[in-house]
């Protein structure tokens, strides 16, 4: 369990030529919404393809505990019966969301224009992350929060008794807020107004809309203003997950940095809002191709194939790219150390308040295994050693984080030395079946006897 329980210690070792097809797991960010919008809908929602990492089940449990019946029917099929809008019952326990940063922010935003008191808390990881980004616009609509000093977890939140609807302009580019305040809205009178400066991935928008409820997006000079009727009925609905894309780009990176390389990812979902990863590597020259393209679930979709690509140059990466690959830059620093030239992320200040600092992280770790890294507030830069370069032999510091663990894993497997991770057991949060999927690949990943 991540932050619970003895450290996992694994080391991956250089191979060459990862093959063959990898079914990654469901997409996280359909997981959460498609459990929360179910338990918010009259009648059964089902849902196939469910990503079974702990973090969505922890938002499964949280759905049970406001009173929804959430039924697992096995191979990532699960049921939902919905209670409806506003009908969240009080919880009779503390709601325990693991390291689950999108699953708390989108149940207090789920439950805060509800007149019931629940008491959120996390691991060690979450209870360090803030929450007034979400409970500041809450507290708009009529909701009182009490945290911890500087909003952290353990935090009770009073849902409005009277909520009032909102007109709000998120001040960070988060899809959490967006959705936080987008999930109040619907128990909320009238229209709710989120104005985005820059577009954030756009899930809970569409499948909002997929719910029954009425959402207009605008793209004007103020930004992209989306507009929330509040009070539908939400209609349940059938649902299967698209892949993940964020769990796809560790196999896709570990393909395009180790020799000899040619995997194929199926079914990956292909949402603008999330496919800044795909388009930043083949600006760099990867050999990273889409296949069979089509539409699943209001979602665009492809087969991803990867290969090894030797000739990769880095290249400075939109900051306004930042938001549709905001999870991935652990990985693309990874892929960075491997390309001829410097790599340039900027715009990227959200990564220091992720699951860790993940560009503290990412950097000591890369300095770590002989690769020189630049930092500032909101950018870091990392200098390519080319295809073989990177030395490796250094140890990493997972702290808590699933992606940075990965991350480091996927860079032992082109470097010239193994690479160490202090503790793999938080990739179960997102990607259970990770170690597994490489192993299959041909990856060398061992873990420590304790």
């Amino acid at each position: 369990m991540s932050g619970h329980g003895p450290a996992t210690p694994m080391t991956s070792h250089p191979v060459t030529g990862l093959k063959g097809t990898a079914e990654v797991p469901g997409d996280k960010s359909i997981s959460h919404r498609s459990m929360i919008l179910g338990a918010l809908s009259v009648g059964e929602t089902r849902i196939e393809g469910l990503l079974e990492g702990e973090d969505v089940l922890r938002t499964a449990a949280a759905m049970r505990a406001f009173g929804a019946e959430v039924t697992d029917h096995g191979g990532g099929s699960w049921s939902v019966h919905g209670v409806g809008t506003g009908g969240f019952a009080e919880p009779e326990d503390v709601v325990d969301c693991g390291n689950a940063g999108t699953g708390v922010r989108l149940i207090m935003g789920a439950m805060a224009t509800t007149p019931i008191t629940a008491t959120f808390t996390g691991d060690a990881s979450l209870r360090s992350r803030p929450m007034g980004r979400i409970t500041e616009p809450l507290s708009l609509f009529g909701t009182a929060a009490y945290g911890r000093a500087g909003g952290l977890l353990p935090m009770t939140l009073q849902g409005a008794a009277s909520p009032v609807p909102v007109r709000y302009t998120t001040p960070v580019p988060s899809a959490q807020v967006k959705s936080a305040v987008l999930l109040a809205g619907l128990n909320a009178p009238g229209e709710t107004v989120v104005i985005e400066k820059e577009a954030t991935r756009d899930h809970t928008e569409r499948m909002l809309s997929g719910f029954g409820a009425t959402v207009a997006v605008e793209e004007t000079p103020e930004g992209r203003v989306i507009t929330l009727t509040g009070q539908p009925e939400l209609v349940p609905q059938d649902i299967t997950v698209p892949r993940d894309p964020s769990s796809a780009a560790f196999l896709v990176c570990a393909a395009l940095i180790t020799e000899g390389s040619d995997i194929l990812v199926p079914n990956i979902g292909l949402n603008p809002t999330r496919a800044g990863l795909f388009i930043t590597l083949r600006e760099m020259g990867a050999d990273l191709t889409y296949e069979n393209e089509r539409e699943a679930g209001g979602e665009p979709v492809a087969d991803l194939r990867a290969r090894f690509s030797p000739d990769m140059k880095g290249i400075n990466v939109p900051p306004e790219r930042a938001p549709s690959m905001i999870d991935e830059y652990p990985i693309l620093s990874v892929v960075a150390a491997f390309a001829e030239g410097r790599t340039m992320m900027a715009g990227v200040k959200e990564l220091r308040v992720k699951e860790s600092d993940r560009i503290d992280a990412m950097a000591r770790g890369l300095e770590a295994n002989g690769v020189t890294v630049e930092e500032g507030e909101d950018w870091w830069a990392v200098t390519g050693m080319g295809p073989k370069g990177v030395p490796g032999g250094g140890t990493a510091a997972a702290r808590l984080d699933h992606r940075i663990a990965m991350s480091f894993l996927c860079l032992g497997m082109g470097a010239q030395k193994p690479v160490k991770v202090d503790d793999a057991g938080p990739i179960a949060t997102s990607f259970p079946i990770f170690e597994r999927l490489m192993g299959d690949l041909g990856a060398r990943l061992v873990r420590e006897n304790h």
